[in-house]
Order: structure tokens, then sequence, then C-alpha cells
């Protein structure tokens, strides 16, 4: 018994420290946690790359850069996507933040954007996997992307 009660305390006196020890480890930061800067050309345009390259849709062109918002023309940091022949998007951030304001503008033809559609604006936190899958559903609802 007695070697039993020794055990059971080496075995309680190991437990704690490996629990400081996981504590003190600091949990990995969330993707959206990175930079801007970072996080676009880093991890959005590689997962949009992949979330829009479906089979029989036309090849898709990412670029991310800063300059004027289509048709109203304030400063914005864009993702510029062309889609096969003339079809052209944006997704727009009005600042550096993943969480500002966001709108998104089309352009078919090979013609200018006439229009910008606010984007993700019910949303109090916005993450990778929301921002990929809302402008997937969004260029499918225009009938871009595979044979609809």
């Amino acid at each position: 018994m007695p070697a039993s009660t020794s055990d059971a305390s080496d075995s309680a006196g190991t437990q704690p420290s490996a629990k400081a020890a996981a504590a003190a480890q600091p949990k990995p930061p969330a993707p959206e946690e990175q930079p801007f800067e970072h996080f676009v050309p880093g991890l959005l345009i590689p997962a949009l790359s992949k979330e829009l390259s479906v089979p029989g849709a036309p090849a898709v062109e990412l670029s991310f850069e800063q300059g004027p918002m289509p048709v109203v023309g304030a400063p914005c940091w864009m993702v510029c996507g062309r889609l096969g022949e003339g079809r052209r998007f944006w997704l727009c951030f009005s600042s550096n933040d993943i969480n500002s304001p966001k709108t998104v503008a089309l352009a078919e033809g090979g013609g200018s954007a006439s229009l910008l559609e606010s984007f993700l604006i019910d949303e109090k936190k916005t993450t990778l996997a929301l921002l990929v899958s809302r402008l997937g559903q969004r260029l499918n609802g225009q009938k871009w992307l595979g044979p609809n």
C-alpha cells in the first residue's frame, strides 16, 4: 500500500507541472490576427484561388493592391480578380483591417464596374473562412463559377 501511495503522489506531483507547462505555451494566433498586409497576400489570396478554381470554371487571376475603389474612387485596399474573358471583381476594404467595412464590385464584358455592393455588413467578426465562402457564393450567384 505505501508503494501505491507514493506512486499516486508522484503522478499527482507531475500533473500540475505538466498543466503549468501547457499553460505557459502561448496559443498560436488566429490567422485573422495577422497584420492585414500579411493576411491578404499570404492567406486570403491563396484560399480564394483554391476556392474559385473549380472544374469547368474559367481560370482565376488575383492581385492585392491599394488604389481607388471602383465606382466611387475613394482610396481603399482591394483584392482584384479576373475570371476568364472580361469578368472582373473587386473585394474592397475601406482600411487596412479585415474587420473594416467591405464592398464588392463586379464588371462583365470588359466594362468598368457600375455598382458597389456592401459585403458582410452584418458580421461582427470577419474570418478567413467567411471571406472566402461568401465571395465564392456571390460569384456563383452571378453564374461565374462553373456550369450553373
